[in-house]
């Protein structure tokens, strides 16, 4: 069992917690390398926490219910906060489940929680990328009314793969 709810500022240690294990787990899937992660301070993190729940973005946890302990992890950030002009894009990131959860249902209730989040931000989309090769992602993501685009662009980890932009339209 699992409830979904906001992270908080206050989160920085949770946050860290959940942020190392993405690493660990899963290295190429994310810009920022282990090591550098576990070179930043408290201060930093606690930074970090709060950046992340700014007025332009919104940080969803999954956590188990018995020891409140993260198992997942979504982003939305609004892409140009400050371009008044519609429509209003959000990019969904930091997508993780730990392995003990995926194919549990937890994926499905962060990416529910993400979609009233970007709603709430005033988003008139949910955009993402995955990595090419990433059937599984894909196949989650289209279930979820997310749709391909025809873009893609370079994998930062490694440029000769791709990562291919997928949308969604919000209601």
């Amino acid at each position: 069992m699992t409830k979904v709810r906001r992270l908080s500022a206050g989160d920085w240690q949770l946050l860290k917690a959940i942020r190392l294990e993405m690493l660990a787990d899963t290295p190429m899937a994310y810009v920022e390398s282990l090591e550098a992660a576990e070179r930043q301070t408290d201060t930093q993190w606690q930074a970090r926490a709060e950046s992340m729940t700014g007025p332009d973005s919104v940080t969803l946890i999954a956590e188990t219910a018995e020891r409140q302990e993260a198992v997942g992890l979504m982003r939305v950030v609004l892409r140009h906060p400050q371009r008044p002009e519609p429509p209003v894009q959000a990019v969904l990131t930091a997508v993780y489940i730990a392995p003990k959860m995926r194919g549990l249902g937890v994926a499905d209730e962060l990416l529910h929680a993400a979609l009233f989040a970007a709603v709430e931000l005033g988003a008139g989309t949910l955009e993402l990328a995955v990595h090419e090769d990433n059937a599984r992602a894909r196949s989650f993501y289209h279930r979820h009314g997310f749709a391909l685009t025809g873009e893609s662009h370079p994998y930062p980890q490694d440029h000769s793969r791709r990562e291919l932009v997928m949308v969604r339209p919000l209601d």
